[in-house]
């Protein structure tokens, strides 16, 4: 008999929700990671560092609030990195502690260290004093996750020249910085420092930022983006980037140099594959330290399974966490309904990002007909009060059957309020069902009806015009 029915490694989003499915299902699992890295990247280096980082950053620049109370609103007119990081501390430990009650009372085993491949059903786990056990397990699920990629030719610091990872270990709000790479990542941490007056130079070598989003909704990120000074490099490729005593100069292929005190690099995430050896399991990755994995999670070792950003797109710790609870069920034999098709991309930007479903160009792209119903913050009486006057909120939907084919939202509380249009598709609901339903008043959430009806109206006027 092995020591376990299924072994996770990695505690992260995934490896998390793998284990405690595996746990209510009465399999006897256990789970490997480094005792300073219980809850993953997710909770320890990645999204709960920079959400909570985001959420310092809001407070303490005032910065929604200045609509109301003048542009030199400030809540604290020094903010320093001990400042920012209290908070980020704090809800870390708060959250590693969420994460290590759920799993001891699901009775999951907590095995300390690093993990690797002796054999297909074999993992040796490393602890901290360097010695190696024997566990064995039926079935095992690999959730080691990603780091941000270092490109060779980049002499990264960790102080002047850092990856995203990095940010949190900063010594002091520097007073300019250069993104390299307009990606989620990045345009998330250029947003948060433009907030807090960092002058922000972003180099993406694509002509756009953000092209799986709406265009209108990039645009009006970029608008504000720029009204808080962040100049933007787009079609532009970094050639180096030399470290100076007081700071770097970035040179571009195009000749430009660009000088900063900071240069942070986002240039994708990389699998933490490299220390598996994936090859004592009959497994390998791709040059991105990615697992191929087929609909159920199952590797091509039928025993093995991978979840999260280990595979690839989506790589969101909201898909990871259904990943790991479906690899888990179908590990176990056990029947599980897929993950359903409209699933939401959030991107925390400052101001936010959410939607679901699909964009217009790639409507268009289809030839699929839609008609578009828009509803501004600034009509909306909670617009005012909150003073939000430039977020919106845009719905396509189909003029044949009137359901909704997309839901863009740009502003305050955009990750929230998409999940009603995300709960409509879902259900199969109609455009109709938002004209017709009654929304507290004032909410944000009263935009779906006003973009309902600006929608309705509009199909109704092709209607009418059409005999």
């Amino acid at each position: 008999m092995n020591d376990f029915d299924l072994l996770v490694l990695g505690s992260g989003p995934g490896g998390q929700r793998a284990a405690i499915a595996a746990a209510k299902l009465g399999r006897k699992v256990g789970i490997v990671d480094r005792h300073e890295m219980i809850g993953g990247v997710c909770i320890n280096t990645g999204t709960i560092p920079s959400k909570t980082m985001r959420e310092a950053v809001m407070y303490l620049t005032g910065l929604n609030q200045r609509e109301l109370y003048g542009q030199s609103y400030r809540v604290k007119n020094e903010i320093t990195v001990a400042d920012l990081g209290m908070r980020t501390q704090h809800v870390i430990g708060r959250e590693t502690d969420v994460v290590r009650n759920q799993l001891a009372r699901n009775h999951v085993t907590v095995l300390p260290g690093t993990g690797r491949f002796l054999e297909p059903n074999v993992i040796g786990i490393t602890g901290a004093g360097g010695r190696e056990r024997r566990v064995t397990a039926d079935r095992i699920v690999i959730a080691t996750g990603t780091r941000p990629a270092r490109p060779d030719t980049v002499d990264f610091d960790d102080r002047t020249i850092i990856d995203s990872d990095g940010i949190i270990h900063m010594d002091r709000i520097p007073e300019t910085m250069v993104v390299v790479g307009a990606g989620v990542i990045g345009i998330e941490y250029a947003s948060m420092f433009a907030a807090l007056g960092t002058k922000v130079t972003v180099v993406e070598r694509r002509e756009r930022m953000l092209d799986f989003c709406d265009l209108e909704i990039v645009e009006a990120l970029k608008y504000h983006l720029r009204d808080l000074a962040v100049t933007f490099r787009f079609g532009e490729s970094v050639a180096s980037v030399e470290r100076m005593p007081d700071g770097t100069i970035t040179v571009l292929e195009s000749g430009k140099r660009i000088p900063a005190d900071t240069v942070m690099y986002s240039a994708g995430r990389q699998g933490m594959t490299g220390g598996l050896d994936l090859d004592a399991a009959g497994l390998t990755a791709d040059h991105r330290g990615r697992i191929k994995v087929d609909d159920d999670y199952r590797t091509d070792v039928p025993h093995i399974y991978a979840v999260g950003d280990v595979i690839g797109f989506p790589a969101l710790a909201a898909t990871s966490m259904e990943q790991g609870r479906l690899a888990a069920h179908h590990a176990c034999g056990e029947p599980v309904s897929e993950i359903h098709e409209t699933q939401p991309i959030g991107i925390y930007t400052i101001p936010e990002i959410s939607f679901v479903g699909r964009t217009e160009d790639a409507l268009t792209e289809a030839k699929v007909p839609f008609e578009v119903g828009v509803s501004r913050y600034r009509e909306l009486a909670r617009g005012q009060i909150i003073g939000d006057s430039y977020g919106m909120l845009k719905l396509l939907v189909s003029p044949e059957d009137r359901r909704l084919l997309g839901v863009h939202v740009f502003g305050t509380g955009a990750t929230e309020l998409v999940h009603i249009g995300q709960t409509v598709m879902g259900c199969g609901g109609t455009v109709d069902y938002l004209v017709n339903a009654v929304f507290n008043y004032p909410t944000l959430a009263e935009s779906y009806k006003v973009a309902a009806l600006d929608a309705m109206n509009k199909m109704r006027h092709v209607a009418r015009l059409s005999g």
